[in-house]
């Protein structure tokens, strides 16, 4: 795996900023952002067939749109549990509070209250252990859907598991470098942001580009680890 080329690829291409700026443009637009996800599938798809500028142009627009919402509609599938993490003692503290008014189910509604309570702080380590899950397991699904390009290919679980497990040492080189450069590029991009914080208007602005501007690279950075995990990939 090339690490040093999916740092320094972006800026091989002549039209890095135009292809990047405007991929900052759209992923600031809710709903039209859904097209820079599908543009990440389209620089994986690119590594993966060994294009010589793996950064596509914004042709084919709905394409991209459409890859990015199905993986948005996808996602929302993966993030039931999650909802129903949030809601299960959101749900039961409420009815807790609503019963604590009333006298005459006051005790009922303190021991409802501490269940949900505690049921919270459960569920909260459950969260967190199933959203690390879901940040492995992400890639290579987003690999599987570059390949195949349906809704149903987010859930070839199997598929999945080996993946992983047959290319586990790529795998997790490709998890690791996207996670660090994420952290390192954002770190960068915070400060220049509170620096920049103190200039008023102009300051804030160009803040807001380079907030941006990190994210869109470092996404790049990730589909690009992934394209070449995906190439070598045992299936």
């Amino acid at each position: 795996m090339n690490i040093n080329k999916a740092i320094s690829y972006p800026f091989e291409d002549k039209q890095w900023i135009s292809k990047l700026g405007l991929g900052a443009v759209i992923g600031m637009i809710p709903i039209l952002n859904f097209a820079w996800s599908g543009y990440l599938v389209g620089i994986l798809r690119n590594v993966v067939s060994g294009a010589a500028e793996p950064l596509p142009n914004w042709d084919n627009f709905e394409k991209k749109f459409m890859d990015g919402l199905i993986l948005f509609a996808a996602g929302l599938v993966y993030g039931l549990p999650i909802l129903l993490v949030v809601c299960l003692p959101l749900g039961i503290m409420s009815v807790s509070g609503a019963l604590a008014g009333s006298g005459d189910f006051q005790d009922i509604g303190n021991i409802l209250g501490g269940v949900g309570g505690v049921l919270g702080l459960c569920l909260g380590g459950l969260f967190i252990v199933y959203g690390l899950f879901l940040s492995i397991v992400y890639p290579a699904i987003l690999v599987i859907f570059a390949r195949e390009g349906t809704f149903a290919s987010c859930f070839k679980f199997r598929e999945v598991i080996d993946l992983i497990s047959k290319n586990a040492g790529n795998f997790f080189t490709a998890w690791g470098v996207s996670l660090v450069a994420a952290l390192g590029v954002g770190f960068i991009a915070g400060i220049v942001g509170g620096v920049l914080g103190w200039i008023p208007c102009v300051g804030w602005v160009v803040a807001l580009v380079a907030s941006m501007g990190s994210t869109v690279y470092a996404t790049a950075v990730y589909a690009h680890l992934f394209g070449q995990f995906g190439a070598e990939a045992i299936v």
